[in-house]
């Protein structure tokens, strides 16, 4: 069962629904047992990603986890490197993730949950900077991450961007001090959680010229939503979240839109 949750949250947070939107499939997840996705231990979430990094073609192995996280943008190669930290701790043999909810003093994302992240200074290595960005954003000592592998680069749209999740884990919960022009709240969510009924939402959007999965300019793409811990979760987290999961469960990624 999930736990307890406060109210959703009214904030400044905008989800720009075009005119042309309906409801997706079930979640990826949705066939398992309840038993099945009721714990997820942090041992299991390290071992999943760990196997998955380790691969001889950590890239593009797994192509039904990964491939389903593209942004289907139009974001090109020479898009800005970017790296987030998805830092996870364990408490009651529940793994947590630690996420942030971006401050309405910033130009863009105002009020959206994310990762602590951001664009990579030059030359700077994607694990170096994810765990700069999370000391600057939310005051996390690097010296207590450890940094277990990473899951798919994927485009963000509107900051043109090639983001790297990199994972981490910590040894307990960890006291944070967020960056108040950055971050107006840091919480955490246990990840089984994530999985329980009627918290993951599929919708399928189509936009002016934007590429659909079909490939052609206003077709179809599906954004991915969670609801929880008071927040609505959407957007590039969402899709990291997503991944990570379908990798722990080792069920296949959400399928493609479906025809009218």
């Amino acid at each position: 069962m999930p736990t307890a949750e406060p109210p959703h949250r009214a904030g400044p947070q905008v989800i720009p629904r075009p005119p042309s939107h309906r409801p997706g499939g079930p979640a990826p997840w949705a066939h398992l047992s309840t038993e099945r996705r009721a714990s997820l231990p942090l041992a299991a979430v390290v071992a999943a990603v760990t196997e998955r990094d380790r691969s001889a073609d950590a890239a593009t192995t797994a192509t039904a986890v990964s491939e389903f996280t593209r942004s289907f943008a139009d974001v090109f190669p020479d898009a800005n490197p970017a790296a987030v930290l998805v830092a996870l701790f364990e408490e009651e043999g529940e793994a947590r993730v630690l996420l942030t909810v971006r401050s309405s003093l910033l130009r863009s994302h105002q009020g959206e949950v994310a990762f602590p992240g951001g664009k990579l200074d030059p030359g700077e290595a994607i694990d170096e900077g994810a765990l700069r960005e999370a000391e600057e954003e939310v005051g996390l000592d690097p010296t207590s991450v450890s940094v277990v592998g990473r899951l798919t680069a994927m485009p963000t749209v509107s900051s043109n961007t090639l983001m790297t999740p990199v994972v981490a884990t910590l040894a307990a919960r960890p006291a944070t001090d967020p960056a108040p022009d950055e971050v107006s709240r840091v919480f955490d969510v246990v990840l089984a959680d994530l999985v329980a009924d009627g918290v993951w939402a599929e919708e399928l959007w189509a936009v002016p010229g934007r590429q659909g999965t079909d490939g052609l300019p206003g077709g179809e793409f599906p954004v991915w939503f969670f609801t929880a811990a008071g927040e609505t979760i959407w957007g590039a987290t969402a899709r990291v979240l997503t991944e990570l999961l379908c990798l722990v469960l080792g069920v296949d990624g959400p399928a493609q839109p479906r025809e009218r």
